[in-house]
């Protein structure tokens, strides 16, 4: 089979011939990879025959990044969403956010407009070079996009998000439906110009270590009309989606199942994502992508991480609905040797 075939079996939840595979590194890790035998010359998507490149526009607002303070241990800068942020040079993490330019409604109602689709989102001649060349390869490539949530708290702010789905509903509805009409108009502009694409990965992030980031009464009434509205748009064109949702989104899942989703991403172990589990539970109605302890991968008994892999593939590739992917970024504490490893067990446990 190639990478597009299987990715798009498992997403039938039918057994391919082996486990589609895919990962998300940490540049660190990366960095570190190089050091420890990862071929120069090669990147790791290539070495380890990852098999997923999405591609999708630029959704931001598309404000000027400014360097405002910068030192040897953090540089602070605006980013094209008018968010400051604070990011450190030794070692990699969410940036720590310090300020917002739309800090209102009103606010809002002056930037508003920098949502709407405009031709400069995407640099069209190199992206459907690269897509048609990604086809040729037989990749499976998915429309990108964030949405949702986790997008607008990047504009407001976290703290400010959540008191606005609380107290002021108007401007959040606005919110989700004018960043849901970027993203369709985005997919329906690059499908119009000659892209192709398999299906679509989505990124919202909802939860964290013990539960959603807000209620399922709130996701009802604000992520489940636009998410309702996406899938529906991709199922129409003939493009399953996966949801990339950090966190402990398990109350979520039946409004994500009945809103249309295809498959949820990455399955948070130490978030209490139970792979078997949700498989057990939803697997008849639901596609999985992840839930492999990260944390195991850099454990010292070379044990631990067999045990985790040769415990959850076998349960979780059984009648399809299932991609391998680590339950989080692969972080630079995993060794290059350690990392081998975990690719080996994969394509043994995998295996069809």
């Amino acid at each position: 089979m190639t990478p597009r075939e299987r990715w798009l079996c498992a997403l039938r939840h039918e057994e391919p011939d082996r486990l589609p595979i895919h990962d998300t590194l940490w540049e660190r890790t990366v960095a570190r990879w190089r050091m420890e035998g990862l071929p120069a010359d090669q990147s790791p998507d290539a070495y380890f025959g990852y098999e997923m490149a999405p591609q999708g526009p630029d959704i931001s607002l598309q404000l000027p990044v400014t360097t405002l303070e910068e030192t040897e241990t953090y540089v602070i800068a605006t980013d094209t969403n008018g968010a400051t942020h604070r990011v450190f040079r030794d070692h990699e993490s969410t940036p720590e956010l310090l300020d917002y330019t739309i800090t209102s409604p009103e606010s809002w109602e002056q930037h508003r407009t920098r949502l709407q689709w405009n031709e400069t989102r995407v640099d069209w001649e190199p992206a459907l070079a690269a897509n048609r060349a990604l086809r040729r390869q037989g990749q499976f490539v998915p429309y990108f996009a964030h949405i949702g949530y986790d997008w607008l708290q990047r504009i407001v702010g976290p703290e400010r998000m959540l008191v606005a789905m609380a107290t002021d509903s108007a401007w959040v509805q606005d919110m989700m439906r004018t960043l849901m009409d970027l993203v369709v108009r985005g997919c329906e502009a690059m499908l119009a110009r000659g892209f192709v694409f398999d299906g679509a990965f989505i990124a919202n992030d909802m939860g964290y270590r013990n539960g959603t980031l807000f209620s399922p009464a709130m996701f009802r009434q604000y992520e489940y009309p636009e998410q309702q509205r996406l899938y529906g748009y991709l199922a129409s064109q003939g493009l399953p989606a996966i949801l990339h949702s950090c966190g402990n989104v398990r109350e979520f899942i039946p409004l994500l199942i009945e809103a249309g989703l295809t498959c949820l991403q990455p399955l948070e172990v130490k978030a209490g994502m139970d792979l078997i589990a949700l498989k057990r539970r939803h697997g008849d109605r639901l596609a999985f992508m992840g839930g492999i302890d990260a944390r195991a991968m850099a454990h010292p008994d070379p044990a631990v991480i067999e045990q985790e892999i040769s415990t959850k593939l076998p349960v979780a590739r059984q009648d399809g609905g299932y991609i391998y992917h680590a339950d989080h970024s692969v972080p630079d504490n995993v060794s290059f040797a350690q990392y081998r490893r975990v690719m080996e067990l994969v394509r043994e446990y995998g295996a069809g």
